[in-house]
């Protein structure tokens, strides 16, 4: 495999570029070598700036649930572009968009967009510090909700207890209001209460994808649900990724447990950059201007952004049964994986629910992130590399989701298999 010119642009782009990408797992350090530059994507396919061709398990981590440059997504696109990229001014699409999503799900009231999936987590947890006027937030190890302040923490010297920052130029009296428990693990959860009464609300990823992918126990969220109400704090989905991944009504359509709040980015955006937060009217009141929580956006809501979402939700809508028919291919590809694997005598962990899937190189199931790190990240990265070779884009870290787009076919399945068979009998 050629990449030359990859290795060329990844040079020049390090010059102007700190690292030389806009977002830190895009450099491959993880899993070595030259990040890829991409050319163009089509389909279920990419193509890099050298001319070789993948098949795309990442689909733009997430939003691309039909693939890359969707004609339906893009006419609705074109079509918006021609009267304007962005107004700062309310458009009738953001009230046609709300109003589909907020009929989608029990709780729903009200919705507002924000332009990424931080910005989301952020303000949701702003409107849930007002709501309840308490400081303190819990948090789950490895749940990841963006780059913002006081959610880049990491554990401190206790079992349970307030988060350090984990980043240079996050001040430690911002994460100090961030407790961490453990994911899928209630204890945790509980001994965050006993050392705080102060905790506004509780987010988490109910299906993980961003310590690779570890779905929660239904127990757990019911047991996380009773414990919020008991002490008056608020439940926060953080639906980023699974929403409208994992069921048309995200991981409310496969757990039966309903939050306070939800934030959603990815497929509501078609591609394009968009996020979202929403929930009860008593609550979603509480924002400006009809109340006292700020929270503003220039580009929210841009008719764009807006355009592209509508278009990805009413075709998800229009095509019943999707998520099924996503999870059968998803379950065979995973299954194709780990059987291949253990040919080999590699030990692989597999899962997938709706469009969502993931593997890790580890010989004991995975529950939350202490099991995660215990997983073999120099056979993923070696597995990454050759699966790149044979023309399979994955993931380009042990700890993320990969997700399947409704252009793979069933052969291109196979072939991804086939693939992996030969890259772990190279590998082992």
């Amino acid at each position: 495999m050629n990449c030359e010119k990859s290795i060329k642009a990844f040079q020049k782009a390090q010059v102007v570029i700190p690292g030389g990408v806009d977002s830190p797992v895009r450099a491959f350090k993880s899993v070595g070598g030259t990040p890829l530059f991409i050319k163009k994507g089509k389909g279920a396919y990419l193509v890099d700036i050298d001319g070789n061709k993948y098949v795309d398990f990442v689909q733009s981590w997430g939003p691309l649930i039909f693939g890359h440059a969707d004609k339906t997504i893009e006419k609705a696109v074109i079509k918006a572009v021609k009267n304007g990229l962005s107004f700062g001014a309310p458009t009738k699409v953001e009230t046609k968009l709300a109003s589909l999503i907020c009929s989608m799900f029990e709780g729903m009231d009200k919705v507002r967009f924000v332009s990424s999936g931080t910005e989301a987590v952020m303000s949701a947890i702003r409107l849930a510090r007002g709501y309840t006027n308490r400081d303190d937030i819990v948090k789950f190890e490895g749940c990841y909700h963006g780059h913002s302040d006081s959610l880049l923490v990491q554990a401190g010297s206790g079992a349970v207890t307030f988060g350090t920052p984990s980043s240079p130029g996050v001040p430690s009296d911002l994460t100090k209001h961030t407790l961490l428990a453990k994911y899928n693990d209630i204890k945790s959860v509980k001994k965050c209460f006993q050392n705080s009464k102060n905790i506004a609300c509780v987010i988490i990823e109910p299906i993980a994808g961003n310590m690779g992918f570890v779905p929660a126990d239904a127990k757990f969220l019911e047991e996380l649900r009773a414990l919020c109400d008991k002490h008056g704090a608020l439940l926060i989905f953080d639906e980023v990724m699974s929403g409208f991944r994992a069921s048309l009504k995200g991981a409310q359509g496969v757990y039966e447990t309903k939050p306070d709040l939800v934030t959603f980015g990815k497929v509501i955006g078609g591609g394009m950059p968009v996020g979202a937060f929403g929930g009860w009217a008593e609550i979603m009141d509480k924002l400006s201007p009809d109340g006292p929580v700020y929270q503003a956006g220039t580009l929210s809501g841009n008719p764009v952004a807006m355009s592209a979402g509508l278009a990805s939700l009413e075709k998800l809508i229009a095509h019943e049964g999707l998520h099924v028919e996503l999870e059968v291919k998803a379950k065979r590809l995973v299954e194709g994986l780990k059987s291949a694997a253990l040919a080999e005598g590699i030990a692989l962990q597999v899962g997938a629910i709706g469009s969502m899937f993931g593997f890790f190189f580890n010989d004991k199931p995975v529950k939350n992130f202490d099991d995660a790190l215990t997983s073999n990240t120099k056979l993923f990265a070696a597995f990454h590399q050759g699966m790149l070779k044979e023309g399979f884009y994955f993931a380009c870290s042990q700890f993320e989701t990969g997700f399947i787009s409704s252009v793979m076919s069933d052969e291109m399945i196979d072939e991804t298999i086939e693939a992996a068979a030969k890259v772990f009998k190279e590998i082992k």
